[in-house]
């Protein structure tokens, strides 16, 4: 069996209740863009749970940031939260798969496990492919108004930039 992680996507928020609604809406997020719909409602409910329990054991008056994390290893779904700074131990989560492991002093990964459908192995998920794409207000202003291709007068302006200003003390 393969137990290396191939896909993960994290997200970092402030550990306030608003949080909870941000992590499961991540993880439908990123469940969608997998494809692993049949698996969203399941995973988005285990990063809400795990998330409360998060939000539940740090100081609301300094709450910190948390890191939200879906991986894809071997074949499991597995969703993370690692505890911001040092929190009191966060109740576990009542559920099959579900963990918390201490990292160091106060710091904990609160976790939850889901097998992949039908035996199907992470590096079988169809993946997004993601390019870098202008936005759209971005390629109308360059339609307007196209940069002239001058190629080396470009870099030497850039150059000339970067050296900064002349010294007027230097005569």
């Amino acid at each position: 069996m393969n137990n290396r992680t191939e896909q993960m996507d994290d997200l970092q928020l402030v550990a306030l209740p608003t949080a909870v609604g941000c992590t499961e809406m991540f993880v439908r997020f990123s469940l969608t863009e997998w494809k692993l719909r049949g698996l969203r409602d399941a995973a988005a409910e285990a990063g809400r749970r795990l998330a409360e329990a998060v939000v539940g054991a740090v100081d609301g008056k300094q709450p910190g940031v948390f890191n939200a994390r879906v991986r894809l290893t071997g074949g499991e779904l597995f969703i993370e939260i690692e505890t911001p700074r040092v929190v009191r131990v966060p109740a576990v989560p009542d559920g099959p798969r579900m963990g918390v492991t201490e990292l160091g002093v106060g710091r904990y990964l609160l976790w939850a496990s889901l097998p992949l459908p039908g035996g199907m192995n992470a590096s079988a998920v169809p993946l997004p492919r993601r390019q870098r794409r202008p936005s759209p207000a971005a390629a109308i202003e360059a339609q307007r108004d196209p940069l002239p291709d001058d190629g080396d007068d470009v870099m030497q302006r850039i150059l000339f930039g970067l050296s900064g200003p002349p010294d007027r003390h230097h005569r």
